[in-house]
């Protein structure tokens, strides 16, 4: 009978599980915490503290714990350097520029930042960056022989190879990238996902960390240089989204985001027609249920929480890129700043 009761009691308190209970914010909150005459699109966490680089040769960090900001400026010869992508590891943070020389960089044995990778290509551009673990990274560019850039370290950043086009799916004449908020890349364990736009919108896919791939057809507006996906993100290896336009008619809202729940085999365009238009990043809210995410644009902030199917702004504070330190409270970068966004209801 004890069992009985035990059981019974088991099935109540499994059926009586709390159900999600959405947000609803209705504001943001912006406390600036660095400004300086400078583009900062590439920004990422480093255990608790904010990693960013952008125009001008400035890359920096942001110490929460005290609300500092350090700044240096990276010197190679008189070059003019712009990073666009940046990525951190538990040891290492890690900066790429664009153009040709593309130059990635890495803290090394002594704490300064090293020169571990050059590429002279005179087409060489590189978008975004992300690490699976600490040894084992990934950045993508535009592509330069007949596919896009993709160069990959297995050793911590140390050395970078760059993938033979055989591996790759075949580009399409015109299809290229953003780097518009260093979200061109997601990854999640061992999958990979990277968006392009251009004459094709596309979402290219490795289940085991770009050894092999994958390449997928998504609705998002196409067909011009200025138009495509501009910033992916998933929740988990099933659900995505990927929101982006036309940044030349940022009003324009018909085929600019779209979800998918079979891990990016096939895409939905949602709020067809509706907020938001043009954004340049996409951020599931962490630990909801991929039922909540913020975009963020030189248009604005806006939120749903539906999984994208309605939006609705929260702000006009223009923003180029964020990423979220718990489930109401990010960050953001942008033209000439970086801040702490606050979410209230």
């Amino acid at each position: 009978m004890k069992k009985i009761f035990i059981c019974c009691l088991f099935v109540v308190f499994s059926c009586a599980k709390e159900q999600f209970t959405p947000h609803n914010f209705t504001k943001v909150e912006v406390e600036e915490i660095y400004s300086d005459t400078m583009s900062i699109r590439a920004i990422t966490m480093m255990q608790g503290n904010l990693g960013f680089a952008g125009s001008n040769n400035i890359y920096g960090i942001y110490n929460a714990s005290d609300g500092n900001v350090v700044t240096q400026k990276m010197k190679h010869d008189s070059l003019k350097l712009e990073f666009r992508a940046v990525a951190a590891t538990n040891s290492d943070f890690y900066m790429m520029s664009i153009g040709s020389p593309a130059m990635l960089y890495k803290t090394g044995d002594t704490g300064k930042m090293e020169l571990v990778y050059t590429e002279t290509h005179p087409d060489a551009f590189y978008d975004s960056m992300q690490f699976w673990n600490d040894q084992e990274g990934i950045a993508m560019g535009d592509p330069t022989d007949g596919c896009l850039s993709v160069i990959v370290t297995r050793d911590g950043g140390k050395s970078w190879n760059k993938l033979n086009c055989d591996v790759l799916p075949d580009g399409v004449e015109g299809e290229a990238a953003f780097a518009a908020s260093n979200t061109n890349i997601c990854v999640l364990g061992d999958n990979t996902w990277i968006a392009t736009g251009g004459k094709k919108a596309r979402v290219f896919f490795s289940p085991d960390k770009a050894k092999t791939w994958q390449v997928f057809e998504t609705p998002i507006v196409q067909g011009e240089a200025t138009q495509g996906i501009y910033s992916v993100d998933f929740y988990d290896e099933m659900n995505g989204f990927i929101i982006g336009g036309d940044y030349t008619k940022p009003e324009e809202s018909q085929a600019n985001k779209a979800l998918t729940t079979d891990g990016g085999k096939t895409w939905q365009l949602v709020a067809k027609g509706q907020n938001p238009d043009y954004r340049s990043c996409v951020q599931y809210i962490p630990g909801r249920e991929a039922k909540e995410l913020v975009a963020v644009g030189f248009k604005g902030i806006s939120f749903s929480n539906d999984a994208g199917n309605s939006w609705k702004q929260i702000s006009d504070e223009p923003f180029y890129t964020i990423r979220f330190v718990n489930d109401s409270t990010a960050f953001a970068a942008g033209k000439n700043r970086i801040a702490k966004l606050k979410f209230k209801e």
